[in-house]
């Protein structure tokens, strides 16, 4: 086992202490991937970790085992197709050594049949999901995340950028979308998504790239992100091909005050919905509060999308080393949508923007 494996194990069950929780159930998913380092196959077979007091192990299909035990010290648990995975389940569970009517955590992202075959073995569980165990300790960000976070967004940048210096009239929105994810492969990236909206196409916040062409006069809105050394960045940038309009100068203008006015208001000890609050408000306050219509931010890490959430509801409060965007928007149907999205780290002072590249608009002619 790794030592940031055992660091985080040895977490975890701190964390469970103070929550008391007996048993953590963990499926093949990115909460794996930070306790384990493991990235196990998933299909119906199977697959868990289970984190108790005082031992820690996988049930696997055997078929697995050879592979995985290349990442990790801890013991297996292996069943074949055979004979299916009770017993071996079973075994994993006595080895656990946990009271009668444990309180058992779930992974939110296991499969049903996998969770339900868990509880199962498990009669009088009581039960919950993970954002005060797993969930917590991945909401708050190490140096090594941090480090790896800001390289992944400065490659961002530069894709971002490439994608607004291909601007050409009649150059179609896919071809944009390449010209970005050739810069991610061209650094050993992997490409996760790129949204290139141009003209109208902006005003769907989660538009599905295609083979519009761009022309003079058209608004041109870019969200792209990509994986670098395991982890993910996320930006939103906009531009204009021509002399832009007055309306989107303005509109700009708002957006980035929003920006702003989340940022100053994003502190350790702060609720998240007080920062959704402050961007929402500088956008209410111009009369646009009726054209945003998604939430402020959303957590980034392992996955682009992770706690925290940062709705105009949510009560968690934010603490040093959370990463998330700030993406308040704009959205004109007709005309254009306008999104500015940075990712902060939130330190003792406030919070840092891991992109390097401005919120200015990208003017191109």
């Amino acid at each position: 086992m790794s030592n940031t494996s055992a660091q985080r194990l040895a977490a975890l069950r701190e964390r469970m202490r103070e929550t008391g929780t007996d048993l953590v159930a963990i499926g093949p998913s990115s909460h794996m991937m930070y306790m384990s380092g493991l990235d196990p196959h998933g299909d119906e077979r199977p697959v868990m970790l289970l984190v108790a007091a005082d031992h820690a192990g996988l049930l696997m299909p055997a078929l697995n085992v050879d592979s995985s035990r290349q990442k990790t010290g801890l013991p297996f648990f292996a069943w074949r197709d055979d004979d299916g995975p009770g017993e071996a389940l079973a075994a994993l569970l006595k080895a656990s050594s946990l009271p009668e009517g444990p309180s058992v955590v779930l992974d939110e992202t296991m499969r049903a049949d996998f969770a339900l075959l868990l509880l199962d073995a498990l009669p009088g569980a009581r039960r919950r999901f993970t954002d005060d165990t797993v969930g917590h300790l991945r909401a708050r960000k190490d140096e090594d995340e941090y480090r790896r976070l800001k390289a992944s967004a400065v490659l961002n940048d530069r894709a971002a950028m490439a994608g607004f210096d291909a601007l050409r009239p009649g150059i179609s929105e896919l071809e944009v979308a390449a010209a970005i994810r050739d810069v991610y492969k061209a650094a050993g990236a992997v490409p996760v998504f790129t949204s290139v909206c141009f003209g109208g196409n902006g005003a769907f916040p989660h538009h599905h790239t295609g083979e519009t062409r761009l022309k003079e006069g058209d608004a041109v809105l870019i969200d792209t992100g990509g994986r670098l050394a395991g982890y993910p960045s996320d930006m939103t940038r906009v531009g204009f091909f021509g002399a832009p309009s007055e309306e989107f100068g303005k509109v700009h203008a708002v957006v980035d005050r929003a920006v702003e006015a989340a940022l100053a208001a994003a502190r350790p000890g702060v609720a998240a919905k007080a920062v959704d609050k402050a961007a929402r408000d500088v956008i209410v306050e111009a009369g646009y509060g009726a054209y945003f219509t998604h939430r402020t931010g959303h957590g980034l890490g392992i996955d682009i999308h992770e706690p925290p959430y940062l709705t105009a509801t949510s009560e968690t409060v934010l603490d040093e080393g959370m990463v998330f965007s700030i993406e308040p928007g704009i959205y004109l149907q007709g005309k254009f949508g306008l999104r500015l999205e940075e990712i902060v780290i939130l330190r003792a002072d406030g919070p840092e923007i891991l992109s390097d590249m401005p919120r200015t608009a990208q003017i191109r002619t």
